[in-house]
């Protein structure tokens, strides 16, 4: 079911039970497809794949979302995009065991995420940092995207089945411009903040995103950079462009998210990364 439209909020999490066997991410299956599918899906018959989601359609049915073992664009799939993810129903596919000895488990799903307006001075440089680290070859199950200031769209990423997110955002502390810094939120305390669905305050997003994932959050760390300015928006004309300071930070900043990202994979017990490009960008492909 190449096509299936499903709707937009999924609880994070879901499975369902497929002959006895509770199905869900990080499942492997083989596709069994009826004989009364579409040709496309017909065509995936004996083929096996990585469950990577419990959908449920506009009419209340459940499908899981699969990317393909042997598909070179999975990474894709993983990320959502069209193309590189397909569905079927529960009663299509063959649950398989564990893979089998000597095989290396799917690499975790770190999120990496620049926020901030770039049309707002210093604001902008979570997106150049993610501009920046698109250029770059990452780990497997890495993705990073450019969120600008849609918080809802954060929000539904935070709970669509990623291990663990890195945030990146100009974040005044009282310390030298360009000064970085690691940050990890208190998620209890961001619990009870007032949930926005249009702005980008991290606070407020993450509040939104523990509702939304019915109390479930990746962990989540913030790598954050010092502005020599914080505009407010109510400038006349605001400034673009970062600050020499912050400009001069964005370079040392892409290190540092690598870092944290090695130190999460290493945390979340993936072995032995795989260097790749990294192909999942909001609004494209790179």
């Amino acid at each position: 079911m190449t096509g299936q439209q499903t709707s937009e909020e999924q609880p994070a999490g879901r499975t369902v039970r497929v002959g006895g066997t509770e199905v869900g991410r990080g499942s492997r299956v083989r596709l069994r497809p009826h004989a009364h599918a579409d040709i496309l899906d017909l065509a995936l018959t004996g083929r096996t794949a990585e469950v990577v989601g419990v959908e449920e359609d506009y009419d209340g049915r459940l499908h899981l979302a699969v990317v393909l073992d042997d598909d070179p664009g999975r990474d894709l799939g993983t990320a959502g995009k069209i193309g590189h993810r397909f569905f079927f129903a529960p009663d299509e596919v063959e649950v398989l065991g564990p893979e089998p000895a000597g095989v290396l488990p799917a690499a975790p799903r770190i999120l990496v995420a620049g926020i901030g307006n770039i049309f707002l001075g210093d604001d902008a440089f979570g997106p150049e940092v993610a501009a920046a680290l698109l250029e770059r070859r990452l780990p497997g199950g890495v993705r990073v995207a450019d969120f600008g200031i849609r918080g809802m769209d954060l929000a539904y990423a935070l709970v669509d089945g990623c291990d663990a997110a890195v945030l990146v955002d100009a974040a005044p502390r009282g310390c030298e411009p360009g000064s970085l810094h690691v940050i990890e939120p208190d998620l209890d305390a961001a619990a009870d903040a007032a949930p926005e669905a249009h702005a980008m305050d991290p606070v407020r997003v993450l509040a939104l995103a523990h509702r939304l994932g019915d109390g479930r959050l990746p962990r989540v760390l913030v790598v954050g950079c010092e502005p020599s300015h914080c505009p407010t928006g109510d400038e006349p004309e605001p400034e673009p462009g970062l600050s020499p300071a912050v400009r001069a930070a964005v370079g040392p900043a892409v290190s540092l998210v690598e870092r944290v990202v090695g130190d999460l994979l290493a945390e979340l017990g993936h072995r032995e990364p795989v260097a790749q490009p990294v192909l999942a960008q909001e609004g494209g492909v790179r």
